[in-house]
């Protein structure tokens, strides 16, 4: 497909939650009682989704906390997505503080979670770190034509008064025929990542996260697999004042991942660096077997008396299976 093509769908919203996924009754999601108007752009190697204008603060509805109406559309053609990157903005271009946005997920309700029974794969999205990724070269997440395809975003309940606020999330694709291994998706997280069981969530915990106090605050989350897989990307996500997150692998004693973001002086959560963001062809296995920890580490400053709310996740995105096996390379001839 050679021209940009731009598709505008108007998103409906059906009071039966059966027909709220596009008829999955399975994967049943929340909606919103107001419509607004979401824009997809599909180019030969790029897909563009552009959200709002709205006007700031916006409000959280539902399970998945949602400032605007979740959007479904679906792809004109299989595509394997190999990066993504998103923004946040005003309707004039004026880029706006990464804090604005709270979260973009995106979903394919065509497909079960690998990670949260009963629920839609959750295949990528972004939280205020808005890191731009790329998938090791030869990877990808499948999309295909018939999948339905759905994005749900919310801004942060508590940004100052803005007007036209919008946000894009822009999935990379693969050049049609080029050579793709197709990954799995795996949710996460010290805080309870699985929208189906929020209502296991302690005391502590909302949906802006676990509530951290003054000081050093350390979080810890026992974690089982439910699959056997080789991971080659972990997308990370956290807020303001976090430390590092990390996963360990507890059977065989080993820190799998350690991530550690940049801060500002005042804990102000900055970036993901991308010395910080794993990626790695050859990949780390995760086994059903074994047992694993989630970590996070925070610090809220103490003349602060005002909890802070924080997350520690990451999307793994592997590959069924073991890792391949090493090569040893030749030993030097004398």
């Amino acid at each position: 497909m050679r021209q940009a093509l731009c598709l505008l769908f108007v998103s409906l919203w059906f009071v039966s939650p059966v027909l709220a996924d596009g008829g999955h009754d399975h994967h049943a999601v929340p909606t919103l009682s107001k419509q607004t108007t979401t824009t997809v752009t599909v180019e030969p190697n790029t897909v563009t989704l552009t959200f709002g204008p709205i006007d700031l603060p916006a409000g959280h509805d539902g399970d998945l906390a949602a400032s605007m109406p979740k959007h479904a559309f679906q792809l004109p053609a299989d595509r394997y997505m190999i990066g993504y990157k998103t923004a946040v903005f005003t309707k004039d271009g004026t880029p706006l503080p990464k804090n604005y946005l709270h979260h973009i997920l995106m979903l394919n309700n065509s497909k079960p979670s690998v990670s949260c029974d009963g629920e839609p794969l959750f295949f990528a999205g972004a939280g205020l770190e808005m890191t731009e990724t790329q998938f090791p070269a030869g990877y990808g997440v499948k999309l295909a034509q018939e999948d339905h395809l759905m994005s749900i975003v919310a801004f942060y309940h508590k940004a100052p008064r803005t007007k036209d606020v919008m946000a894009t999330f822009t999935m990379y694709l693969a050049p049609e025929g080029t050579p793709i291994t197709e990954m799995d998706v795996y949710q996460v997280g010290v805080n309870i990542v699985c929208f189906s069981k929020f209502a296991q969530r302690g005391p502590d915990q909302t949906d802006e996260g676990i509530e951290i106090t003054n000081g050093v605050t350390i979080h810890r989350a026992p974690l089982k697999f439910s699959m056997d897989g080789c991971v080659k990307f972990a997308y990370p996500h956290g807020h303001d004042e976090l430390l590092m997150i990390g996963l360990d692998n507890t059977t065989t004693k080993q820190t799998l991942l350690r991530t550690v973001p940049d801060v500002d002086s005042d804990g102000t959560f900055l970036e993901f660096r991308p010395h910080q963001v794993y990626q790695d062809p050859q990949g780390f296995p995760v086994t059903k077997a074994d047992t694993y920890e989630m970590v996070m580490v925070h610090h809220h400053p103490l003349q602060k008396p005002e909890p802070q709310h924080g997350m520690g996740n990451y999307l793994l995105y592997m590959t069924p299976g073991a890792c391949p096996s090493i090569t040893p390379a030749p030993l030097a001839s004398n």
